[in-house]
């Protein structure tokens, strides 16, 4: 199939087969909605996708489940950055939960601009290794109000039950019966 020539009447036939090539290329089909969904986006393109929306941390190590949260909520922790909200949208695209105590919240009253952070990351197959745990307080410090400074806990999630526990013990019963002999 040939395109219809765009050049001058005096290109070279080298000019004229280059412009025939590159005008297929342009008819591939390129899905550019499913590369910038971080739903439908093929795993092996979504790191240039985490790049695209300047997630500062990636690691090749979390689950598929973890990246696509992390690019899900990219744009939304850029724009709270700063502030509490953006430190838990941090946490949760992690598969975590996270509570916030700040200074003003705490009996007695703490320094100013201090808050504690107690960090779950037990949920959503969340590998709670130390490395993974250091990844997850670099991007609270991105994410954080630049002049606070916090302490941090990790938890733990435990899950039990209770059961009933019967146990059968055989026992024989007899009865006995006495009589007192007569005292003459």
């Amino acid at each position: 199939m040939t395109v219809p020539s765009i050049l001058p009447p005096g290109s070279t036939p080298l000019e004229k087969a280059l412009e025939q090539v590159a005008a297929r290329l342009l008819d591939v089909e390129v899905a550019i909605r499913d590369v910038w969904s971080p739903d439908d986006c093929p795993l092996d393109l979504l790191p240039w996708l985490a790049w695209g929306l300047s997630l500062d941390n990636w690691s090749t190590d979390w689950p598929e489940s973890i990246k696509r949260e992390r690019v899900r909520k990219a744009i939304a922790i850029a724009r709270r950055k700063g502030t509490a909200e953006s430190v838990r949208s941090v946490v949760a695209s992690f598969g975590g939960s996270v509570a916030i105590r700040e200074w003003w919240q705490s009996e007695p009253r703490g320094l100013p601009h201090t808050f504690s952070l107690i960090l779950n990351l037990d949920s959503a197959g969340a590998p709670a290794s130390a490395a993974f745990v250091d990844q997850v307080i670099a991007e609270v410090n991105r994410a954080k109000p630049a002049r606070s400074t916090f302490t941090f806990t990790q938890g733990l999630t435990a899950q039990a039950g209770i059961g009933l526990v019967a146990a059968l013990r055989p026992t024989i019963y007899a009865r006995l019966s006495c009589t007192a002999p007569a005292i003459p």
